[in-house]
């Protein structure tokens, strides 16, 4: 009678190298390091002993990592679980050690699976113009975008009209092909299909089988008042159109605001230089300054210097995001007078000449700079 020896098992936990209360993420993590340690390509010497070592430590990780298995394990040790084990010991395939890996480079490359399926259509940008009058109070432009659309003649499906798509004969359907290298498996876009899992063998004769032709639409884009520069307004469903019949992208408007011959904004503010007459400057003058929404008063009082700036409230832009309406500030630039006539110039020299000697200071500005030029010096000759 012959006589069979049966080898006890080793314990699931010392194949893993873990503890018994370790936790699920510790499993994982010995299982990955044991599966790379025995994988036959790496045991060259002994790609046998390698192989069985392998099966055993998969075994133990299909117990430990799965919480009813494992809790009859430690319940009832190996035979609480090996009726459940059934044939799946198997032998060793390189499908087998692909899925021990598949999530790792999940986690170093961000994902190892790509989305199967018609994608979503491209996102688009449209420069967009406008004046700073449109850009305060809002506006509607017409725009005219060159876009990929469905094609009409096909319903967006690529095929010819009576016939479909058919199962991607090198992907059976699922989008993705695995390629094999040593012990890596890498999962890749199907390239017959291109993710789609779906083959077109008689191709639409009016967009070649893209199921998208090329189209200029005209848009109605509403611009709300308060935009500047950078924004952008956003058109939904109105970008390119996905593959397939997938969604298509969104069109941004980027606003672009043209430089103004008066304005210049800054956020909420608006400014502008203002120039008045020499004598508006010395004995002051109320004198018209534009706005946005017309023609404003501004009081000029006298001997005004230049560079002096005044604010007018509320006459400014309202943000596009809301908030406080800002202010116009106005700077004051003096002209000094050109053309003079001999009599006008005979005027100034008079002038001037009571200014100096009637022994007041009639320039600040002037007798401040002289002083600070003249410490300037004594420092360097000090």
């Amino acid at each position: 009678m012959a006589v069979i020896y049966v080898m006890a098992k080793e314990d699931y936990y010392k194949l893993l190298g873990v503890e018994r209360n370790a936790s699920d993420a510790d499993i994982k993590k010995s299982y990955r390091s044991m599966a790379m340690k025995f994988h036959p390509d790496r045991n060259k010497d002994n790609p046998e002993a390698a192989e069985a070592k392998f099966k055993l430590v998969k075994e133990a990780y299909e117990v430990l990592s799965d919480p009813k298995k494992r809790t009859a394990y430690d319940q009832f040790g190996h035979a609480g679980v090996d009726g459940s084990m059934g044939g799946r010991g198997g032998g060793f395939t390189s499908e087998s050690f692909s899925d021990v890996f598949g999530d790792v480079f999940g986690d170093i490359f961000g994902g190892s699976r790509q989305r199967s399926g018609p994608q979503r259509g491209s996102d688009i940008r449209y420069n967009l113009e406008l004046t700073l009058e449109d850009a305060v109070s809002g506006t509607e432009a017409k725009i005219r975008v060159p876009v990929l659309v469905h094609c009409k003649e096909c319903d967006g499906t690529g095929a010819k009209k009576g016939s479909s798509p058919v199962i991607c004969s090198t992907c059976h359907g699922h989008g993705q092909v695995r390629m094999q290298q040593g012990f890596f498996s890498v999962q890749q876009t199907c390239p017959t299909c291109r993710g789609s899992g779906k083959q077109i063998k008689d191709p639409c004769a009016e967009c070649r089988g893209d199921g998208r032709v090329q189209e200029t639409k005209t848009l109605s884009a509403k611009i709300p008042a308060g935009v500047d520069t950078g924004d952008r307004i956003r058109l939904a469903g109105e970008g390119e159109a996905g593959e397939r019949g997938a969604p298509a992208g969104d069109l941004y408007v980027q606003i672009h605001v043209k430089d103004h011959d008066i304005f210049t904004r800054d956020g909420a503010n608006l400014y502008c230089d203002v120039p008045i007459s020499f004598a508006a400057a010395c004995l002051g003058d109320d004198i018209s300054v534009p706005t946005l929404l017309g023609k404003v008063l501004l009081k000029i009082p006298p001997e005004t210097q230049t560079g002096k700036l005044f604010r007018l409230r509320g006459k400014g832009v309202k943000p596009v995001r809301g908030g406080v309406v800002g202010d116009l500030i106005c700077k004051v630039i003096i002209e000094t007078p050109v053309n003079l006539t001999k009599e006008q110039k005979a005027l100034i020299e008079q002038l001037n000449t009571s200014l100096t000697g009637d022994g007041k200071q009639h320039s600040p500005q002037e007798s401040s700079w002289t002083a600070g030029v003249k410490s300037f010096f004594d420092k360097l000759t000090g």
